[in-house]
């Protein structure tokens, strides 16, 4: 799914159970894209890691805080760390099948619980105007980390005026499980992502 694609879609709806719901669709086609073993595997995985983590950190970021919502966070946690074994797996063999299982399980669950409790909740305790007010900054923390995520790696300048933050590059890192990222300088960081990118 490209960026464009995406926002389009997001243009539909204006209200955050409608855009929540509609990435959910989303990514339950592409895990069914990578359970059936057809297409590009490895495209399909970058369009689920960057659509499952844009989706989870603008949910954690506008949706969570209004409903207190700790074991959503939790199971975010658990994906993104399949999703981490996922992405390093091969296509086909044990770990890649392994990490898909799980996590299809784990974000199925999500989704079930997250469609029959949370999101009932928050049109109950939520008028219609703070609904469309709570998709627009979803969409927009969404899109924010999607166009990080999908930026070719290549075209990431490694620093200077219109590089990534300092926060970025953390982020990175985090992704890349590179150990000491939190005592690192915004330099160090960039170092460390760049070897394991050799």
């Amino acid at each position: 799914m490209t960026l464009g694609e995406q926002g389009s879609e997001a243009a539909m709806a204006d209200d955050v159970i409608t855009l929540i719901q509609a990435d959910h669709r989303k990514i339950e086609e592409l895990f069914a894209k990578l359970t059936s073993g057809k297409g590009d595997r490895p495209a399909i995985v970058a369009t689920l890691h960057a659509l499952l983590t844009a989706h989870a950190r603008a949910e954690e970021d506008v949706v969570y805080p209004r409903l207190d919502a700790h074991h959503g966070l939790e199971e975010h946690k658990e994906a993104e760390v399949l999703l981490d074994a996922l992405k390093r797996a091969r296509p086909g063999s044990p770990e890649f099948t392994s990490a898909l299982a799980l996590l299809a399980l784990l974000v199925s669950h999500h989704v079930q619980e997250e469609e029959s409790t949370l999101l009932p909740l928050l049109a109950r305790t939520s008028g219609e105007r703070e609904l469309r007010d709570l998709g627009k900054a979803f969409r927009q923390r969404r899109q924010q980390e999607l166009r990080a995520l999908t930026v070719p790696r290549k075209a990431r300048p490694a620093s200077g005026r219109g590089g990534p933050t300092k926060t970025q590059l953390y982020e990175q890192a985090r992704e890349a499980d590179i150990p000491g990222r939190s005592r690192m300088s915004k330099e160090e960081l960039g170092k460390a992502l760049a070897k394991t990118r050799s």
